[in-house]
């Protein structure tokens, strides 16, 4: 099994402009969850939503690094006590920006639920980043 999940996605937005809209609070808010977050090293970060039907409510976690376009903290899912991380990488590239996510650690889950975990994030993941790619184009009005 693979233990990371890996995404690659090419914005046609300034790298400033992907970078406010994973690390501004009000920004992720606006095309994720309401989030209490702040992109500075050991800040406790939460995520909050609504009871859905996956039964996500709240993600938590510390911000590990938060360095100009490089993003990583922890992530720990509501009702469980596992530890995983996920990373996000900004890169400029021609006519835009190049974001590489990670989302490693999964592993740490016991037994069928480290495979059933994978298997929800890497959807879920699928989905932020379609939603963040939505975001970006309404909300920031670029190309």
């Amino acid at each position: 099994m693979t233990k990371t999940i890996t995404k690659e996605k090419v914005f046609h937005h300034s790298i400033d402009q992907v970078w406010n809209a994973i690390t501004k609070a009000e920004e992720i808010s606006a095309w994720f969850i309401k989030a209490d977050f702040k992109a500075e090293k050991g800040y406790k970060y939460l995520f909050t939503s609504e009871p859905n039907e996956k039964g996500c409510t709240t993600i938590s976690g510390t911000i590990k690094e938060a360095n100009p376009y490089l993003l990583v903290y922890t992530w720990v899912v509501a009702d469980t006590k596992v530890e995983t991380t996920v990373s996000w990488k900004l890169v400029t590239v021609e006519n835009g920006t190049k974001l590489h996510l990670e989302h490693s650690g999964i592993e740490n889950y016991a037994g069928e639920t480290a495979i059933e975990m994978f298997n929800s994030f890497n959807g879920g993941w699928d989905n932020c980043i379609n939603l963040l790619m939505d975001y970006l184009k309404e909300e920031v009005n670029a190309e």
